[in-house]
């Protein structure tokens, strides 16, 4: 423990006086809502020699409040948006160009997918030749790749940073509201939702631009983003006919994430809102050496959480299988018990991610130039202490 402290107040010492840790913060929240929200509603159901996606939400719909506790990709586009635009400004005043910019994010993004996209095409190849039901295959590699839309969706808005520094949120939000009116109200195609993948993402990223330009630092502008978006949401649920859930659920008509829905953007807001008001509470809280100090290594890693949380629980579940249909694992997600097994495997999950991420974490953090590490080694006689150093 006392080994654990000790690094813990070095990478506080190494961290720059000026940085806002509540950014960290929110990153390292955003993540742990994607993470834990997948494993607590994503169930892959044994039935006879196959795996079947399933979810709680399905059979208990009054569940929903779930999902609004767990889908934090809003906040991690404000997050990515804030970071993107303050990014491209320090570096057009260091002169580097916008092309060796977006490379060495872009590099960043998408260096760590290599070893998951290897890994899952050989294990499916591995599993067709061995006989596995196609259909398993097919949803065990779906899942695994899932996570895989957001890195475009991120990469194309992040090549577009330097035309969104100046966009109005307002905008894309009107792109949708209009998409949402042709799709629902007018009986439009249902292929026209997809204008809403960029569009609605949009609308976080471009709040994090005006963070960036000093326009959301008071608490009002978080109040006014936390109530409009929570009353127009429930609008929209009570009224509108939109899902309560905030995440897809199998078997329903209607996604409000796959694509994004007004309700979800909308909900967005009010999430946005609510990272504004706490960035104070999250400043005074990163004072603390261990909370920083893991928000920090959840920094450092989380690509890798990301890219592998979904492998985790499949790993588990499949291992499970050698024991037997075990409950909250294999079974059908329609009760209570349900739901408390599925908590007790929680940690069993973390296990595997924690597997995961020893073996491919330095996929993440090698080979750049300037890495994207929250955390890297100083050079010896380089700076004020020889430990960790906090970086950008």
């Amino acid at each position: 423990m006392n080994a654990i402290r000790t690094a813990a107040h070095r990478t506080d010492l190494a961290t720059p006086a000026e940085r806002d840790r509540a950014v960290d913060a929110l990153r390292a929240l955003a993540i742990l809502g994607v993470v834990l929200g997948h494993w607590l509603v994503t169930a892959l159901v044994a039935d006879g020699g196959s795996l079947r996606t399933a979810s709680p939400l399905h059979f208990m719909p009054w569940l929903a409040p779930i999902s609004w506790v767990f889908q934090t990709l809003a906040v991690f586009f404000l997050v990515g948006g804030h970071v993107a635009t303050k990014g491209y400004d320090s570096a057009r005043v260091r002169g580097v160009t916008y092309g060796q910019w977006l490379r060495t994010r872009l590099t960043r993004l998408f260096k760590p997918v290599a070893a998951v996209v290897i890994l899952w095409t050989v294990a499916a190849c591995g599993l067709l030749a061995t006989g596995a039901d196609a259909g398993t295959v097919h949803t065990l590699v779906k899942l695994a790749l899932s996570p895989l839309w957001f890195l475009l969706v991120f990469a194309a808005l992040t090549a577009a940073t330097p035309l969104l520094t100046r966009l109005n949120p307002l905008w894309p939000l009107a792109v949708v509201l209009h998409v949402d009116i042709v799709r629902f109200g007018l009986g439009g195609p249902s292929w026209l939702g997809w204008v809403n993948l960029p569009a609605g993402w949009l609308v976080p990223y471009t709040l994090g631009a005006a963070w960036t330009r000093g326009e959301l630092e008071s608490r009002r502008a978080g109040r006014v983003l936390l109530a409009g978006g929570a009353a127009a949401t429930a609008v929209l649920v009570a009224w509108a006919g939109y899902p309560a859930s905030m995440v897809g659920v199998p078997g329903e008509p209607v996604s409000n994430l796959n694509p994004p829905t007004l309700a979800a953007v909308t909900f967005g807001l009010a999430q946005c809102g609510l990272a504004l008001l706490l960035r104070e509470r999250l400043r005074r809280a990163m004072r603390r050496p261990l909370a920083w100090a893991a928000v920090a290594l959840a920094n450092l890693s989380a690509m890798t959480i990301f890219l592998w949380h979904q492998t985790a629980l499949m790993a588990t579940t499949a291992t499970g299988l050698l024991a037997g249909r075990l409950p909250g694992l294999h079974t059908t997600p329609d009760n209570l018990t349900w739901v408390a097994a599925r908590l007790a495997w929680l940690p069993v999950f973390a296990l595997a991610l924690t597997v995961c991420w020893a073996a491919f974490r330095a996929c993440e953090q090698s080979g750049d130039r300037r890495p994207s590490r929250v955390v890297r080694s100083h050079r010896p006689g380089a700076g004020r202490t020889s430990g960790p150093r906090v970086d950008a």
